[in-house]
């Protein structure tokens, strides 16, 4: 898996391809995300659109950011779900936890709305 980070004015843009499963070094993007909350970063976006295959590991890490951005205020949004990974997330309920936008843009101007 690779991780690209950017900063977009008060948001960090966090981009994930590959593979996110047990096998692609978990705990990296948890890594990261642990990094911006603690440097007091408010507003993450998680780009998917390259991600191709996520598994059980990869969902439990998804969960662990989601609760150390909770922890320190911060909200984590998932953009660019493709129809497969936007599956994965409603079958097992996890996209209950994100909110979730069609679009890296759309997700950046919905924490502008929310202000």
């Amino acid at each position: 898996m690779r991780i690209g980070e950017r900063r977009l004015g008060d948001v960090a843009v966090v981009d994930l391809a590959g593979k996110f499963t047990v096998v692609t070094k978990p705990g990296r993007v948890s890594d990261v995300i642990n990094r911006l909350v603690l440097s007091d970063c408010q507003h993450i976006v998680l780009n998917l659109a390259d991600v191709r295959y996520i598994d059980s590991s990869g969902l439990g890490e998804l969960v662990s950011c989601y609760l150390a951005a909770e922890r320190h205020g911060c909200k984590i949004k998932l953009a660019n779900l493709d129809g497969r990974m936007k599956d994965v997330l409603v079958l097992t309920r996890l996209l209950s936890l994100f909110e979730s936008h069609p679009s890296e843009d759309a997700a950046i101007l919905s924490f502008a709305s929310a202000a």
